[in-house]
């Protein structure tokens, strides 16, 4: 088969011999090779991982089709510890609207269906080097390219619907940064190094958005628990941070966010 009609959903249908066709197959599309071929367990099924190198960096083989992305608000409810978490960040002057549900309705995805084509994702996201203007023309210049938020969003969350990509909980004794013991430490499903620290901030071709961390902002604020996870949900945009990378403020910081590379297929 074409690696343009792999989708996520056929793809969760292949035993272990197929997906490895699938693989030698992409990595000889990109001029790479297969450095690893496993399964895991996601969403009550094994899912394959797949890696793939090509000039010394590693890709993970994101499948895509038609896919579900943001998260449905309509359908969810806190839990009391997180309801009564974000009112004590409200105390304090923190988080947007009287309540939890208020706040994620600004800063989460709305729950949507799209189209992606299957790609190769970087399994690291790397610090930039040049204001993010320039990124991609620096990205094509080594064959690549920037990923939509859109493919940001699905690489992370991997068809889960929770507002985490581990779950629809987060510790709450403790804040993600300098915790070495939480789920956030975990690969994501299709073996990604991605949400794993809110002191990271990536960027994408979507300059309205900004994924898998806020540059620290919650932390060094004091925001509480809760707000100090929720940089890492799936759904999270960051739609002020992005307004802060894009404006004249976060002009000469671009050292403090990165990208992640997309190889095309």
């Amino acid at each position: 088969m074409s690696l343009a009609d792999l989708t996520f959903d056929l793809w969760r249908t292949f035993d272990e011999v197929t997906a490895r066709r699938i693989a030698h197959k992409a990595a000889d599309q990109v001029g790479g090779r297969v450095s690893l071929v496993e399964s895991t367990e996601h969403l009550g099924a094994p899912l394959h991982r797949v890696r793939v190198e090509q000039d010394g960096e590693e890709f993970a083989l994101i499948p895509g089709g038609r896919v579900s992305l943001g998260f449905d608000l309509d359908t969810w409810q806190p839990t009391a510890q997180q309801a009564a978490d974000y009112a004590e960040s409200r105390e304090q002057g923190y988080g947007y609207g009287p309540d939890l549900r208020t706040h994620l309705a600004r800063i989460l995805s709305a729950r949507r269906s799209v189209h992606l084509d299957t790609v190769l994702m970087a399994v690291e996201d790397e610090t930039l080097t040049e204001q993010p203007a320039d990124i991609p023309a620096a990205l094509s210049a080594r064959g690549l390219r920037m990923p939509s938020s859109d493919e940001w969003e699905h690489a992370c969350g991997a068809g889960s619907n929770t507002l985490f990509r581990w779950g629809d909980d987060c510790p709450l004794d403790r804040i993600p940064y300098g915790d070495d013991t939480g789920p956030h430490n975990e690969l994501n499903a299709f073996g990604l190094h991605i949400a794993y620290d809110t002191y990271r901030a990536e960027l994408t071709s979507d300059v309205t958005a900004v994924h898998g961390g806020d540059g620290g902002e919650s932390v060094c604020g004091g925001y509480g628990h809760l707000l100090a996870w929720l940089p890492l949900a799936t759904a999270n945009r960051n739609p002020e941070m992005a307004e802060f990378v894009y404006g004249p403020d976060g002009e000469d910081m671009y050292e403090n966010f990165s990208r992640r590379p997309v190889l095309t297929l």
